[in-house]
């Protein structure tokens, strides 16, 4: 046994969490769960598989390519599966699972697929060695692939949403959430979770797609369908006043392109704003049978609207070249 195998020896690659959910899980619109609820799922679960490889504290550096196949209802089982996939100097790449089932059958069906990335930190914060992972199933080599392949397209949305330039000068639909951070969201880094900044992320994102949507049947039933290229750059503190700000970018026949940025600041200083997170979200609202309804066109007009609006698209065309997680093969042994 080499020292590689060694170091990695009696350590857990997959873990699974089984639990039921609540009524704080329920989205607005009272008839799934809040993909927001998901997300903190799937960053409990993401996290508790990288802390176990890597015998260190982890902290999220990304989330991919959340697509929220079906809603969840209200009163589900839920089963929450991540599996290690890849690994790098300091970094882990965890696929996460999360299916539900009715209490009655406690059959399980795929909802929602994503990969995560955790950087392993050392007692001062630094970037720590984690143990080499390496493939022993033909699933766990077929991730692997995947997992290298969506490397170039993720750095490079990365970029795109970088470069971007967000001021007030835009007539763009928005909404802003401000608050401090509770001490109740903490982790054992002392920082707010990363599924929780997810969770305010949908929560705002969402705020924003209902009121652009106004009085228009069922509006308050609208779901996220997808979250992406959610980066997270800096943590969270406890007592941090909090911004997400929420703006849409591009409205398609059934659907609501949002950004929302997490900034934070000293509640001294409020106007010294860091940006923490950035992510694209896509929103539907949900109509009889789960056909999504029409949405209200957007027109942007002004120059920074409309450098957004060109922005969303080339996002779009990158993540289309980005082949979805498929649950089967995620699940698969």
């Amino acid at each position: 046994m080499d020292s590689t195998d060694t170091a990695a020896s009696g350590r857990d690659d997959r873990i699974t969490l089984r639990f039921m959910t609540t009524p704080g899980d329920t989205s607005g619109g009272g008839r799934s769960v809040a993909a927001g609820s998901v997300m903190e799922w799937i960053d409990k679960a993401g996290y508790a598989c990288a802390v176990g490889w890597s015998g260190a504290y982890c902290v999220t550096a990304y989330v991919g390519n959340v697509r929220h196949r079906r809603p969840i209802p209200p009163g589900s089982l839920i089963e929450v599966q991540a599996r290690l996939v890849h690994t790098g100097t300091t970094s882990m790449h965890v696929v996460v699972t999360v299916s539900s089932a009715e209490v009655s059958t406690r059959t399980y069906t795929p909802a929602t697929t994503c990969i995560l990335v955790f950087v392993a930190k050392d007692e001062g914060g630094r970037p720590s060695r984690v143990p080499a992972w390496t493939p022993r199933t033909r699933s766990d080599r077929v991730l692997a692939e995947g997992a290298l392949q969506r490397i170039p397209a993720r750095t490079e949305i990365k970029r795109l949403m970088l470069v971007e330039e967000y001021t007030d000068a835009t007539d763009a639909p928005r909404s802003i959430l401000r608050f401090l951070v509770p001490p109740g969201v903490v982790n054992w880094g002392g920082k707010a979770h990363g599924g929780t900044v997810m969770r305010w992320i949908d929560e705002s994102a969402y705020a924003c797609a209902v009121g652009w949507m106004g009085v228009a049947p069922l509006a308050d039933h609208a779901v996220a369908v997808y979250s992406g290229g959610i980066h997270f750059f800096a943590p969270v503190r406890i007592g941090d006043l909090v911004e997400i700000d929420s703006r849409l970018l591009h409205t398609s026949a059934h659907s609501m392109h949002i950004s929302t940025r997490v900034l934070t600041a000293d509640p001294r200083t409020p106007d010294r704003k860091s940006l923490t997170t950035l992510c694209m979200s896509v929103f539907v609202v949900p109509g009889e049978g789960g056909v999504a309804l029409p949405v209200r066109a957007w027109t942007p007009e002004r120059d920074e609207d409309l450098r957004l609006h060109d922005h969303t698209l080339e996002i779009i065309r990158l993540r289309e070249g980005i082949t979805p997680i498929a649950a089967s093969l995620a699940l698969e042994p």
